[in-house]
């Protein structure tokens, strides 16, 4: 997160909020199974196999959903590298769409589905030589990195690579707090609301890279 420019940084928040809006959607409407977040669907894997072995292809699909996502968008970005972020929030809007238009169709697997092949693409927007720099999706990482940034602090060091993921994960934190929200609130229209978030990072992201093309070097602070 360091290494990138307020707008970029602004973009990685704004994701994060996103994820933690579907990922909660989901969660409610599905009875406790993930868009984004695949730890949980694979420890859910597991309790399946070991107690309810016919339900366990539930999440076996969506950690599979996630990964073609992840597969897809990596192939978007080396397709259009000069316009990764548009090209791939983009996509995202579409496939969020899609899954919209499934849950107005009364297909709640068909919204579970398409929103953990949107959050597997939405994970390469952040990238540098084919590697995630920001993991807008998954948090481990990045508590990690905060703890180890309240570590150095507390014994009087400088730890630059640990700025930012606190908010990082505050951000999805929010989102998820808002996925509740419009489920109580919008229900019917929540999968809409998500597209129309996409949507509007999609706009913001064609806005921040209007007038550069990449992203930072691995060197570059700000």
């Amino acid at each position: 997160m360091h290494r990138y420019d307020p707008a970029r940084r602004k973009l990685a928040l704004g994701l994060a909020f996103l994820a933690g809006t579907v990922d909660a959607t989901g969660f409610i409407r599905t009875g406790g199974y993930f868009a984004s977040f695949m730890s949980g669907n694979t420890t859910r894997l597991g309790l399946h196999i070991a107690g309810q072995p016919s339900i366990a292809y539930i999440p076996f699909a969506l950690i599979c959903g996630f990964v073609t996502g992840v597969v897809l968008g990596s192939l978007l970005a080396s397709r259009w590298p000069d316009w990764r972020k548009r090209a791939l929030l983009a996509a995202v809007t579409l496939v969020l769409g899609a899954g919209a238009i499934a849950s107005m169709l009364g297909s709640t697997v068909g919204f579970l589905a398409a929103s953990a092949l949107a959050m597997g693409m939405a994970n390469n927007v952040f990238t540098k030589d084919g590697e995630v720099t920001v993991g807008v999706t998954y948090m481990t990482g990045a508590l990690v990195r905060f703890g180890q940034g309240l570590a150095a602090r507390m014994s009087g060091r400088s730890r630059e690579g640990s700025r930012g993921y606190g908010w990082l994960w505050m951000a999805l934190a929010l989102g998820a707090i808002a996925g509740g929200m419009l489920h109580k609130l919008a229900q019917d229209h929540s999968p809409a609301i998500l597209c129309a978030m996409a949507f509007l990072l999609f706009c913001y992201a064609a806005l921040v890279e209007k007038g550069r093309t990449d992203d930072p070097p691995a060197d570059e602070g700000i």
